[in-house]
């Protein structure tokens, strides 16, 4: 038997329980009650930033118009090989998923969400191709959701450069050598 002095609280216990449990088997649609969660693509060329601190941008000037948190690395590999290091850099990415991709103009869209809430952020990517072989990447992260991020757009960037760096740089598996 319980205790009647005890029986509110554990009421609210109860109240509070069922509701967590409702948002955590929901979070991934509770979102959409402010639209979709994708903000579609950019054009990074005419890109405006937000004027919250909740984006952040790998961009080089003679790329993008707007300003830069992170400069646009330079992969001594061609833009082909570029995207195979970034699908296997993405791989292990949690709560991703790709929205939309454009081979032709090496172009993708991602949507993650983050690990609690599942709050939609809108990611997009831009290969390209320079001269003597090289290539470059161009990044936009942007949350759906509040004012700030946290520096958890920013984190996730230099987090997919770093990932991206260390597969772009790994050399690619050799073919077996069948003996004469």
């Amino acid at each position: 038997m319980i205790p009647a002095n005890r029986k509110p609280k554990l009421r609210i216990f109860v109240l509070l329980l069922a509701a967590a449990c409702f948002l955590f088997l929901v979070r991934d649609h509770i979102w959409e009650m402010f639209g979709t969660a994708d903000l579609g693509p950019v054009d990074f060329a005419t890109l405006i930033r937000r004027a919250t601190p909740n984006d952040a941008l790998v961009c080089t000037a003679s790329l993008c118009q707007a300003r830069s948190d992170l400069e646009s690395p330079i992969f001594a590999k061609p833009v082909s090989a570029l995207r195979t290091a970034l699908n296997k850099a993405l791989a292990s990415e949690p709560r991703i998923t790709r929205v939309a991709a454009d081979d032709a103009e090496m172009t993708s869209h991602y949507i993650q969400r983050s690990a609690v809430m599942h709050f939609p952020d809108t990611i997009d990517v831009r290969l390209v191709g320079l001269p003597d072989g090289r290539s470059t990447i161009l990044l936009y992260s942007r949350s759906k959701i509040g004012t700030s991020d946290v520096g958890v757009n920013r984190a996730r960037l230099r987090r997919w450069l770093g990932k991206l760096g260390i597969t772009a740089a790994a050399p690619e598996p050799s073919s077996p050598v069948s003996p004469p």
